[in-house]
């Protein structure tokens, strides 16, 4: 098994830490802890180690799902990646293929035998790189590229690429880097994809509660239909580092047996906090968070038009913008803009696409706007250098 470097981590290393201004990240502001109560009493393990049964219920419900479907984790991150141990490689293919799979798929074996039958993935890119890298250590991965300037999700395409012995089909939705949305007729049209080659389509839902109009989560759509997410990206919770899967009962046990071996339990502060922001304090916290990426969405718009960038108009906080003219590339902009002006972007070369860069908008208002006019005198620099140049020749 082998695994690439993380090349946005590696990026966030060298120069999140002391930069001024952080306009690469994915996620809304972070909430203050004071709006929440903050003693879980002792602090032990959850038990048992999947999550509080009653808190699994209530958020299985949301997904049409039981308690049994629903397995807690830290973040997206292990729940994206327990769910690939569970579905590719040897382990994800013990009595797999459609002999089996019948019973796998529709959640009726307690062993969690049965779950899928293949080491292939196909996933929707440009993406977050775990979403790739992982299956790819597992397994095969044949990427699907979104198309610019539109990046519209083509379910001919997916089926084009999915094969007899696909296990599973990853798309993020909302995407990374993009912002695009794409459309509940499409998503469904993937999933019949999924269902027809005997896999599962497995959906990175972490921005959908951005949305003003939320579509249906994947878990919902059937026995083929897994999602993941967490309290990072639309609540403004990363710290809690708490996240789930919903799916079939055969994937979310066999998840369960490989988290033992990593976290064991939620984190038992994540869960308790949790449970208050999903409670009553939920409507507030996402009708906040949606304002301010309104508000910020507008705000870089307008400054994109004076800049004369280009994007596609996203739902979340992540923007993926075309690179200012007199730069080589992405990289080279995004280095000069933190070298000179202590604000981080980052390169779109990091999502395969070296002609942008993704700008991340969910900070504070004024924070966002005093980033915004540090990247603007690196921009109108560059223009000012270039016409003195001309001038000169």
């Amino acid at each position: 098994m082998r695994i690439d470097p993380f090349g946005l981590e590696r990026w966030f290393a060298e120069y999140e830490h002391e930069a001024d201004i952080m306009l690469a990240e994915s996620g809304i502001r972070s909430l203050g802890a004071d709006r929440f109560d903050l003693d879980p009493g002792k602090l032990g393990y959850v038990i048992p180690t999947n999550g509080d049964p009653e808190f699994r219920a209530s958020v299985g419900d949301r997904y049409g799902r039981s308690a049994d479907e629903v397995l807690f984790t830290c973040g997206t991150q292990e729940a994206n990646f327990l769910a690939f141990l569970s579905l590719l490689g040897d382990e994800g293919a013990v009595d797999g293929g459609s002999e089996a799979g019948g019973d796998g798929v529709d959640g009726e074996d307690p062993d969690g035998e049965g779950v899928g039958s293949g080491t292939h993935a196909v996933v929707v890119t440009p993406t977050y790189q775990a979403l790739h890298a992982v299956p790819e250590a597992f397994g095969e991965v044949t990427r699907v590229e979104l198309e610019p300037p539109e990046w519209e999700l083509d379910p001919d395409a997916v089926a084009d690429a999915a094969r007899d012995d696909t296990a599973v089909i990853v798309v993020n939705n909302p995407n990374n880097p993009t912002g695009r949305y794409h459309d509940e007729a499409a998503m469904r049209a993937v999933y019949d994809v999924a269902v027809d080659r005997d896999a599962y389509l497995l959906a990175d839902e972490v921005y959908r509660l951005l949305a003003e109009a939320p579509q249906p989560p994947v878990a919902s759509f059937g026995s083929h239909g897994i999602s993941t997410t967490s309290l990072t990206k639309a609540y403004g919770l990363a710290g809690l580092r708490f996240g789930w899967i919903a799916g079939p009962e055969a994937v979310v046990e066999r998840a369960w047996r490989w988290k033992d071996y990593t976290t064991i339990s939620p984190s038992l502060f994540g869960q308790h906090v949790a449970k208050q922001a999903l409670g009553r304090r939920e409507p507030r916290i996402l009708e906040e968070n949606r304002e301010l990426a309104e508000t910020n969405r507008a705000i870089v718009a307008d400054w994109l038009d004076r800049h004369g960038l280009d994007w596609y108009d996203p739902v979340g906080v992540n923007g993926f913008v075309t690179v200012p003219d007199g730069f080589d590339d992405a990289e080279s902009f995004c280095r000069t803009v933190v070298e000179a002006e202590s604000v981080v972007l980052a390169p779109g070369g990091l999502f395969g696409f070296p002609n942008r860069f993704r700008i991340g908008f969910g900070l504070p208002t004024e924070e966002l706007e005093e980033g915004l006019d540090r990247v603007s005198r690196i921009i109108e620099g560059e223009r000012a250098d270039e016409i003195g140049a001309e001038g000169g020749a």
